[in-house]
């Protein structure tokens, strides 16, 4: 066995063995640091969410973290007396093309009073519970020798990333950054579409959708698009934000949208709530909004306030699209009211 090192847990566009380019997928690299080498796995979207939280963990930060649902595991197995003493990712076969989800598994090893005790379960939730609990994960030496690939330097993620400017869906790609800030940054889209995140139902509904919308930026403003007549789901544009310093006070995103030849409808969106929730369908279905009927509307100010409770962890914000058309956003803001406006 090989023991590897998370270096990696982010959802983002990606290069397979065979050159093709997967989207909608949680990228994840394990570092062989001794043999140089870096092993690649692709999970889904909900089975990855937790280790890309737990692999980016704030310090000193027990309430947020609680939240997790490998991290309270881990410390109800420490209260337990139970050690993770190891996690390993073994595969469905020897001969898979690549390391997935549905080709990959984890079995965790366990510390009783009982004795040794082994438990199969997926392999993103093996892995987030390696990290929550700080346990060495392993690889068999016959897959590493198959799936890893020779790195040199200190770039790890170099190997596995599509060629510039590969989009999902026809437009520039919205490249999730790993580590969320603690206020807005990128607003008025001069670094792109850096920082922010391109999620929503559609890219649950299987391959054949993964392409249904697409997003790109065009001077300070970006644009959220269908690219087929009948896309699947919704999609969502969004940046995420820890909510340590707005807890207990008031935010209001604003921004001015415009619509071209809606189906549907588009609409801006602020919610907060746990890092671990599904980002998309959270922001749009649970948190507050200001929306925009069928067909097409120029330049409009939306504006929508919503109150931080003290238990969120996270701030989630931007714009929405359901059906045919498009919506673009700019001039957005995010601000936060001071206490003694609050009085």
């Amino acid at each position: 066995m090989t023991i590897v090192r998370i270096v990696h847990a982010e959802p983002r566009p990606g290069k397979m063995a065979d050159g093709s380019v997967v989207i909608g997928q949680h990228l994840i690299v394990l570092a062989d640091d001794a043999g140089h080498r870096a092993l690649p796995l692709w999970l889904r979207v909900p089975e990855g969410k937790s280790l890309w939280w737990l692999t980016d963990r704030p310090a000193d930060d027990d309430a947020t973290l609680a939240g997790v649902l490998e991290e309270s595991v881990a410390r109800l197995l420490d209260a337990a007396g139970t050690t993770v003493t190891a996690v390993d990712i073994e595969t469905a076969s020897e001969d898979v093309p690549e390391l997935r989800s549905d080709t990959v598994g984890a079995r965790i090893e366990l510390a009783t009073a009982a004795g040794a005790r082994q438990v199969l379960v997926s392999a993103g939730y093996g892995l987030a519970l390696a990290a929550a609990a700080r346990a060495p994960v392993r690889v068999a030496d016959v897959v590493m020798d198959k799936h890893a690939v020779p790195v040199q330097g200190e770039d790890l993620l170099e190997p596995f990333l599509p060629p510039a400017g590969t989009p999902p869906g026809g437009g520039k790609a919205a490249r999730p950054q790993r580590h969320w800030r603690f206020e807005p940054r990128n607003m008025a889209f001069t670094d792109g579409l850096d920082l922010w995140e391109l999620s929503g139902s559609f890219l649950g509904a299987g391959q054949p959708h993964r392409q249904d919308y697409s997003c790109t930026t065009e001077g300070q403003s970006v644009i959220l698009a269908a690219e087929v007549p009948r896309p699947a789901g919704f999609a969502v544009l969004l940046q995420t934000i820890y909510a340590d310093d707005y807890r207990g006070r008031t935010v209001t995103i604003r921004g001015q949208l415009r619509t071209t030849n809606l189906a549907d409808h588009a609409g801006l969106h602020v919610a907060t709530g746990r890092p671990t929730e599904p980002p998309g369908a959270h922001l749009r279905n649970r948190g507050s909004g200001s929306l925009t009927g069928p067909g097409s509307s120029d330049w409009t100010w939306h504006e929508v306030t919503t109150g931080v409770p003290s238990e969120a962890g996270v701030i989630r914000f931007g714009i929405s699209l359901t059906g045919q058309g498009r919506v673009e956003l700019r001039n957005a803001g995010l601000d936060l009211a001071r206490p003694e406006d609050q009085e």
